[in-house]
C-alpha cells in the first residue's frame, strides 16, 4: 500500500489537535504534531511535508528553502511576522491565516479593558482586599459617553470594537491607511492628541514595529490610557515604561507583550495602573475550534487543488521541489 504524504503542525501551545485530525479524515496526508522551536528543529522534523499547520515557529527563507516539497503554510491566528512571506511566494509556497476565528473575542477583551481602566476596578477591588473602602482613590473617572474612543487600525477586529464602542455612546474616530469605514478617521497624531483610549488593531510588521514610541506618547492627554490586543511589539515597552513614570499617559492594558511571556523583573509589574493578560484575547471554547478546524481546512484544501478562502501572498509559481 502506498504510504500517505505528510502534513505537520510545526508546534502549538493547544493539547487537543482533534479538530485537526477531524479534517484530514479519509484524506491522502497524515497528520504529525511537532513542537519545533528553531530553524534546525522546523529543518529536521518537516522534511517531505508538503503542508504544515504554524504558530510561533520560525519559518525563515533557510528552513523554507530547505523543505523542497513544502506547498503551503497554513497560521494559526491572524498574524503572520513569523513567515517569511517574500521567500514564500518566490518559491511557490501559498501562505494561509485564520483572520475570522477571534473577532467577537478579541474586540470584546478590548472592550472589557477599556471598562475595566476606564472605571479603575482592579485599582478599586485591590483596595478592597486590603481593607481600604474609599472610593475616592479612584478619582478622577470620567463618564464613559463624554470619552473619546480611539481606534488605530480598522479591519475585521478594528471595526468590530469601533461598533462596540459606539454602541456604548463613545465617541469614536479611527486611523487606518488602507480601510475606510463608518467612523471619522484623522491622522494619527491626531488620534492621538485628542483620546481618551487608544486601541490598537494593527499587523505587526516594519512600518508598524515600535509604532507607538516617545514621540506618540508626548502627544497624548495625560489623563489617556492606551490597550494592545495585537501584537507586542507594536509598542516600545522601553518608551511606554518612560512615559508612565513621567505621567505622560495615565495607563495601559496589554494583552501582548515585547517579550512572551515576561521576565521575573519585568518593569510593567511595577504599575497599578498597568493591566496585563497572558495573550489571551483570542480565546472562547468557539474561536479555538474554529481556529483549529480553519487552519487545518486551508492546508488540505490548497493540496487538493482547491482555492483556499485567506490567502497571505500570492506564490509565483507552482510549490514544491523549489530547490
Amino acid at each position: 500500500m502506498e504510504s500517505k504524504k505528510k502534513i505537520v503542525i510545526t508546534d502549538c501551545d493547544h493539547p487537543d489537535i482533534n479538530p485537526e485530525l477531524e479534517v484530514m479524515l479519509g484524506s491522502d496526508y497524515d497528520l504529525e504534531l511537532e513542537q519545533c522551536l528553531s530553524e534546525t528543529d522546523l529543518i529536521n522534523k518537516c522534511q517531505n511535508a508538503e503542508g504544515l499547520i504554524n504558530q510561533y515557529a520560525p519559518l525563515t527563507r533557510k528552513v523554507l528553502e530547505s523543505l523542497p516539497n513544502l506547498k503551503v503554510i497554513s497560521r494559526y491566528g491572524v498574524g503572520f511576522d513569523n513567515v517569511d512571506i517574500d521567500a514564500a511566494a518566490e518559491l511557490g509556497i501559498q501562505v494561509c491565516n485564520v483572520p475570522d476565528y477571534g473577532v467577537e473575542e478579541v474586540s470584546d477583551h478590548a472592550m472589557a479593558l477599556a471598562f475595566n481602566l476606564t472605571r479603575k476596578i482592579n485599582l478599586l477591588s485591590n483596595a478592597v482586599k486590603r481593607n481600604h473602602w474609599d472610593f475616592q482613590i479612584a478619582a478622577p473617572i470620567r463618564r464613559l459617553n463624554k470619552l473619546t474612543i480611539g481606534v488605530v487600525g480598522l479591519g475585521r477586529i478594528g471595526t468590530a470594537f469601533a461598533k462596540k464602542a459606539s454602541a456604548m455612546g463613545w465617541n469614536v474616530i479611527g486611523y487606518d491607511k488602507n480601510n475606510t469605514t463608518q467612523f471619522y478617521q484623522t491622522t494619527l497624531e491626531e488620534l492621538c492628541q485628542v483620546s481618551d483610549v487608544i486601541s490598537i488593531h494593527l499587523p505587526l510588521n516594519e512600518e508598524t514595529h515600535h509604532l507607538f514610541n516617545k514621540r506618540l506618547f508626548k502627544l497624548m492627554k495625560s489623563s489617556s490610557i492606551i490597550i494592545n490586543t495585537s501584537r507586542g511589539p507594536l509598542i516600545s515597552e522601553t518608551d511606554l515604561i518612560e512615559a508612565l513614570e513621567n505621567n505622560e499617559i495615565a495607563g495601559a492594558a496589554l494583552d501582548v507583550l515585547e517579550t512572551e511571556p515576561p521576565p521575573e523583573d519585568y518593569k510593567l509589574f511595577d504599575f497599578d495602573q498597568v493591566i496585563l493578560t497572558p495573550h489571551s484575547a483570542w480565546y472562547s471554547e468557539e474561536a479555538s475550534y474554529d481556529l483549529k478546524r480553519k487552519a487545518a481546512e486551508e492546508v488540505l484544501t490548497y493540496l487538493c487543488n482547491k482555492k483556499v478562502r485567506y490567502p497571505v501572498n500570492n506564490p509565483i509559481s507552482v510549490g514544491g521541489s523549489h530547490v
